[in-house]
């Protein structure tokens, strides 16, 4: 080979180089900038940040090698991405938690403040909320994230599930009827759930009940999710006498020193409980009209990563 043509391979070598680490770099700012968002996405369709986190990177790994002169929107294209992989790995669970050892609650997340200003967002990342979408099928839960909590139209939303149009609006139409009728009823000030919230802490700290009983539904629902790990119920509790006595002894009974915070989970106020100064788990609460009638306690070991630092999420 010639001088020359060396040369000019050479060149050819580097503009090719120099094309492909700008492609590179306009692709990480478009993830960076969307990142939070498509953590929501993912997470308020798996229940999981730990399962979220990996599909976020299954998404990079595949937006990396987009041609992005092809791509009109890049934020309703790494939408799609993002959904197309939590629905697989959303199946995939389905499969995990049919054999997990108790009831299964999703992985909480410690929120900024600011989350709760939002109010559909910060009620669409609510544990309770996400306890509803669980009853929802993996298609139907991503369009009515992608429509309800994110407002995407029917056309984007149709190319990210891979249905039609007309579809999409038949899976949102039902799935709407079925979270509206499984939802939480009853606007809920933020102050009287810190009200209720206190009345746990003080129950779990000194043993005291009325105050708990006062605010607790008749037929307030109690679950715990331990994983198998640590010690938790393996069947829901019914009733707020029941419950009242097993926020106050039965959760954490001879386990040491309690000692309980309340902080901001998944959007709203929660109790993150320590035992002998060491995190042990967290609760969160259901509340209708007032009154609390669900009771969430997180103490599986595995689910616990994200409640010692804030975690952002955003629509």
């Amino acid at each position: 080979m010639s001088d020359h043509s060396e040369r000019r391979t050479d060149a050819a070598g580097r503009l090719d180089r120099g094309g492909r680490a700008e492609s590179v770099d306009a692709a990480t700012e478009a993830f960076v900038t969307h990142r939070n968002l498509l953590f929501t996405v993912a997470y308020e369709m798996l229940g999981s940040a730990t399962d979220a986190e990996d599909v976020l990177q299954e998404t990079w790994l595949r937006w990396v090698d987009v041609d992005l002169a092809t791509v009109r929107e890049r934020r309703a294209y790494l939408v799609r991405i993002v959904t197309r992989q939590a629905l697989d790995r959303l199946r995939a669970l389905g499969r995990r938690r049919e054999s997990y050892v108790g009831p299964w609650l999703p992985e909480p997340l410690l929120t900024a403040p600011d989350v709760a200003e939002d109010v559909e967002l910060a009620e669409s990342v609510s544990i309770a909320m996400l306890l509803v979408l669980e009853t929802l099928q993996p298609v139907e839960r991503a369009v009515f994230v992608l429509r309800e909590v994110f407002d995407l139209d029917y056309d984007e939303i149709a190319e990210a599930v891979g249905r039609s149009p007309a579809a999409v609006r038949q899976l949102a139409y039902r799935a709407r009827a079925h979270v509206a009728a499984r939802r939480p009823r009853g606007i809920v000030s933020p102050a009287e759930t810190r009200a209720a919230l206190h009345a746990f802490q003080r129950a779990v700290e000194t043993g005291e009940l009325q105050s708990l009983l006062d605010i607790l539904a008749p037929d307030v629902v109690a679950l715990s999710d331990g994983g198998g790990v640590k010690h938790a119920l393996l069947r829901p509790v019914v009733g707020a006498g029941h419950v009242a006595r097993l926020l106050a002894v039965g959760w954490w009974k001879h386990d040491g020193e309690r000692s309980v915070e309340v902080v901001q989970i998944n959007g709203g106020p929660g109790l993150l409980v320590r035992i002998n100064g060491e995190i042990d788990g967290v609760v969160a609460v259901r509340m209708e009209n007032g009154y609390v009638t669900g009771a969430y306690h997180v103490r599986n070991p595995e689910k616990l990563s994200r409640v010692q630092r804030e975690t952002v999420v955003s629509r």
